[in-house]
């Protein structure tokens, strides 16, 4: 409770800039929750999957393949579903798997890059807004000098307190939400790479498959 009441003191004494800097830092959390398990359930069961529709391909379950991608989260699964959707059809035009598969790859990243640039302008801003609370707090301090006409170390405490709390705010913010976002920016690369991996696993079997004779690709003018 007085740890609880410490940290009350502490941003009443820290003046105004306190309350972005309390909102940067709830909004980060937020975010960071979000995109933490976000992350995790979209890289669980990649290996899994890309195994999983190998071995139904070959056994000529197209059908059975597209229920394993449809049923497991994350965007390796979402590149093999829009490729085996294809080729479900047994025809496809050239260049037109490619496509489906670059449409779906495009999106997922999008979606998997959504919330990066809050946490990136937190990150950057956040120190800035705790640097502008220690100008103010100079500019108190100075204000209160002036004021009384004499340099007295009780009169401009506050106003150095305040700077040194927003500042200290503001690194405490920023520091923990720049670890995050390189963490998720590592997460990302490597499910790009899982991405990469199944574009590459669908256009092998659709290769493979057209080797076989189970799918036709019709070749652009004939």
């Amino acid at each position: 409770m007085g740890s609880q009441y410490r940290l009350l003191t502490l941003f009443a004494d820290g003046g105004l800039m306190m309350y972005p800097l309390v909102l940067c830092s709830m909004i980060s959390v937020g975010v960071m929750i979000a995109k933490f398990f976000t992350l995790r359930i979209a890289h669980r069961g990649t290996n899994r999957v890309l195994e999983d529709v190998d071995e139904l391909v070959q056994k000529g379950d197209v059908a059975g393949a597209i229920g394993v991608c449809y049923n497991t989260p994350g965007p390796a699964s979402a590149i093999l579903l829009a490729g085996l959707r294809r080729i479900e059809g047994k025809k496809l035009n050239d260049g037109e798997l490619e496509s489906a598969v670059a449409t779906v790859g495009t999106i997922e990243l999008s979606f998997l890059e959504r919330g990066l640039v809050i946490l990136a302008t937190i990150a950057n801003v956040a120190p800035l807004m705790g640097f502008l609370g220690t100008v103010y707090g100079m500019v108190m301090a100075f204000a209160a000098i002036e004021a009384a006409g004499n340099v007295d170390p009780a009169l401009v405490a506050g106003g150095i307190k305040v700077a040194l709390l927003t500042t200290a705010a503001g690194l405490v913010i920023a520091v923990p939400v720049n670890i995050a976002y390189n963490f998720f920016v590592t997460r990302i690369d490597q499910l790009v790479a899982d991405m990469e991996h199944g574009a590459s696993k669908i256009m092998s079997l659709a290769w493979d498959l057209e080797r076989d004779g189970k799918i036709e690709i019709v070749k652009s003018g004939t």
